[in-house]
């Protein structure tokens, strides 16, 4: 799977996970494509670390605002404060998995089992990494994981 580079362009590798010397032997991948799918997650990884550690410092933000303006709120007030309250640790959480789920793909990168589905251990195709990159499941899995949960 070669990654499309303009993607990766300016990325850095993952700090201390090495490429398997020669390549990928269970992907199949040579050691120029695991670099490039490494920068892309790397790059993934530090876009939503920092997107969510302004989340948290935005929310911190709003909670200091929020404790020196209740004097005088309303239940309308109170109800907006709440639901933007909600919203925000939504989305923290949003971006919190998310990064789980490139670092997960990462440590996947680095033991040499990325790029296989964890529920049939077929490889996955190269179209679903190349839109999502931190993909852990073929779309047969996929699929039956979510039938299940309904």
């Amino acid at each position: 799977m070669l990654v499309n580079s303009a993607v990766i362009t300016g990325q850095q590798a993952a700090p201390g996970i090495a490429a398997p010397l020669g390549g990928d032997v269970a992907t199949g991948r040579s050691l120029p494509e695991v670099e490039q799918i490494r920068e892309v997650l790397q790059g993934r990884y530090d876009a939503l670390n920092k997107e969510y550690e302004d989340a948290v410092a935005q929310n911190q933000q709003l909670r200091l605002v929020e404790i020196g303006d209740a004097a005088g709120d309303d239940q309308a007030d109170s109800g907006t404060k709440t639901a933007e309250r909600d919203a925000a640790l939504s989305l923290i959480r949003t971006l919190a998995d998310r990064r789980g789920q490139a670092e997960h793909a990462l440590q996947r990168l680095a033991d040499g089992s990325y790029g296989n589905c964890e529920g049939c251990h077929k490889p996955i195709p190269t179209e679903r990494l190349t839109i999502f990159p931190s993909a852990t499941t073929c779309v047969a899995c996929k699929s039956n994981r979510e039938r299940r949960a309904l």
